[in-house]
């Protein structure tokens, strides 16, 4: 029996609770059935539990079980005639405020929902579009929020690699940071880089609950929806001469730009940034190169637009930025498709060319190899996608076998599964990709060098590529189990001297580890003279 139906069983057992007790009944032609109908009439003996005299706590069980939306459809589902009461009622109306046409169902969805900041915090009239928006259900509108907070580890600690510097938010909301600092990207008041994590106090008495690295530049989300940005103060990084910028800022400011539009995500990429509205809504900054990101405005418009096209109806529950691409993962009651925008060189936009794109395209392959996205990642060239079966997929650019397909490609440009199975996690690189599975344990391939992968076989040349998924025996000799690996995924424009890419991982009991390039302080400690890159250590954060 899967999860679904197994949870689904639980309630209904729960509400079929019969007192052994109760005075004996006269026998007929079908006792099961009789006993059904009067239990659910509300005819019972001295005893029994009406399933229709307690709806309340009925209520109650459902939203308090952390029923995903899968489960609650269950109950409402087609089921044996010996449930065939039990679906009945749970499809009817329920008689509940604030809508008495609901279901149980529909109505322990709509709590759940309530329980998210994003959601409560919206007008009536607000969460009724976005109900519409999502499908006409609030089962479908908690789909969508759960896989947004699953995808953005919402209220919970995450790990942040970004060229030459790193960024830890943890549960509570508070946020450190550390490595190289020339911009003002660490977000601490000064331009020194930082050897070990450092709490930002600016930032004390406010929750973050996302946030975003590249090229010189921090974007973080707070719970109520605005947004902070330090390091390059310009959206993309580049001058519109190509140039790099050199106005920075190096302490957290609000993005005013940004306001009146509740964000529940960030992403940056090597020349611009995007964020992800509540409602599902994709905007994007930034001159955009020759695409411009899906809005055709004059190349010197800084301000975020609105990204147009195929998906102004659809939901958005996920943003994947590159250096100059752009993935989004659009929420539908079908299931969950990928669109891309931005440069196509390499393939790496998953349409089977290189072609580069102005507005979002659906990437329509994922279709015809049975294929149901549930993750994005975009590493600086090439792209990966976890999907529902615990299959990892990867297209673009294959520099030192990144993509993981067992051979040297210089590029693939539709989705090609990995021989891996049972993921739970996949994380694009700049040269790399890691896999996690679902035992926890961790996975890389591609550009091997100064620990890049996390691997130590002294018997391989430090500079090969690694050509197929390979076990991270140095994590795996940790003993602990990984939940979030974060490598770096873009190529420092502004500064070239941040050598070597890093990556940090957050393990189940709150650990952070990190390893690869630190010469800046990446890794949350100054390394000895002499060494540019660690092994996996462990970085002394507090995550409580």
């Amino acid at each position: 029996m899967d999860t679904t139906a197994s949870n689904a069983a639980l309630v209904i057992e729960f509400h079929n609770i019969v007192n052994d007790a109760a005075a004996p009944r006269s026998p007929s032609p079908d006792p099961e059935a009789e006993l059904m109908k009067r239990h659910f009439s509300g005819e019972e003996a001295v005893g029994q539990f009406p399933l229709t005299a307690s709806p309340s706590i009925l209520l109650h069980v459902l939203s308090s079980s952390d029923l995903d939306p899968k489960d609650l459809a269950a109950l409402e589902a087609s089921c044996t005639i010996a449930f065939l009461a039990t679906c009945k009622f749970f499809r009817n109306p329920a008689k509940f405020p604030p809508d008495l046409e609901l279901s149980l169902p529909e109505l322990a969805a709509f709590d759940m929902c309530q329980h998210r900041p994003m959601f409560n915090l919206m007008k009536p009239e607000e969460k009724e579009w976005l109900k519409q928006r999502c499908g006409g259900s609030w089962k479908l509108v908690l789909g969508y929020i759960l896989v947004g907070e699953k995808n953005c580890r919402c209220g919970k600690s995450q790990v942040n690699a970004g060229p030459g510097h790193s960024i830890v938010v943890t549960a509570s909301g508070a946020v450190y940071s550390f490595g190289m600092n020339s911009s003002g990207q660490l977000g601490l008041g000064d331009t020194e880089d930082k050897f070990k994590p450092c709490l930002i106090r600016s930032l004390q008495g406010t929750r973050i609950t996302h946030a975003a690295v590249g090229s010189s530049r921090t974007m973080l989300v707070r719970d109520t929806g605005s947004v902070y940005v330090f390091g390059i103060d310009t959206f993309g990084g580049y001058s519109l001469n190509g140039m790099p910028a050199t106005d920075y800022v190096n302490s957290p400011k609000v993005v005013e730009s940004l306001k009146g539009i509740f964000v529940v995500q960030a992403t940056i990429g090597g020349f611009f940034s995007a964020v992800l509205s509540r409602e599902g809504r994709v905007y994007t900054f930034s001159w955009g190169h020759e695409e411009r990101l899906g809005h055709n405005t004059d190349s010197a418009d800084v301000e975020p637009r609105l990204l147009s096209g195929p998906l102004e109806n659809v939901p958005v529950a996920q943003i994947a930025a590159g250096n100059c691409y752009l993935l989004v993962l659009a929420y539908q009651p079908t299931g969950m498709s990928v669109y891309s925008v931005g440069c196509g060189q390499g393939g790496k936009l998953g349409h089977g060319d290189k072609n580069s794109e102005g507005v979002p395209q659906l990437i329509s392959h994922f279709e015809g190899i049975n294929a149901r996205p549930v993750s994005i990642s975009a590493g600086a060239w090439h792209a990966a996608v976890l999907s529902s079966d615990g299959r990892v997929l990867t297209w673009g650019w294959g520099f030192q076998g990144c993509l993981g397909h067992g051979y040297a490609e210089e590029c693939a440009t539709l989705p090609m599964a990995v021989e891996i199975s049972n993921a739970v996690h996949v994380s694009a690189g700049q040269y790399c990709t890691f896999v996690m599975t679902d035992n926890g344990d961790v996975y890389s391939f591609g550009w091997k060098g100064a620990y890049n992968l996390g691997l130590q076989d002294e018997d391989e040349e430090e500079n090969q590529g690694v050509l197929s998924p390979k076990l991270v025996a140095s994590l795996t000799g940790l003993n602990e189990r990984f939940v979030q690996i974060s490598p770096t995924n873009a190529y420092d424009w502004h500064n070239r001297s941040t050598g070597v890419s890093h990556t940090v991982a957050l393990t189940e009991s709150g650990k952070v580890y990190a390893f690869g390039g630190g010469g800046s302080g990446q890794l949350g400690i100054k390394l000895a003279e002499g060494k540019e890159a660690m092994p996996p250590l462990q970085v002394d954060v507090d995550l409580a």
